[in-house]
């Protein structure tokens, strides 16, 4: 699972790469509580972005996903390194 750093910088990215510029209010509810699963945190985005994640243009969805499990994947490796460590950073 991200944590509120990870979840931010995944953000920023999404809207740089990808033109999901969130409004605040959902940016700050995603990294309060994020989804813990790359379906659910790429249904998220795109539902926060105001489209139907339903109807959306596939290339573009696979892009989004494409970011999302980078993010997660880098997530898990540092979390496993920081937890072998002893930190919890």
């Amino acid at each position: 699972m991200l944590n509120e750093r990870q979840t931010r910088w995944l953000l920023d990215t999404l809207c740089l790469k990808y033109g999901f510029c969130i409004p605040p209010e959902k940016q700050d509810s995603l990294v309060v509580d994020p989804p813990a699963s790359v379906p659910a945190f790429t249904h998220a985005v795109i539902s926060a972005e105001g489209l139907d994640p339903q109807l959306r243009d596939r290339q573009l969805y696979r892009q989004v996903r494409g970011c999302v499990e980078e993010a997660f994947h880098s997530a898990s490796a540092q979390g496993e390194t920081s937890g072998a460590a002893g930190s919890d950073a």
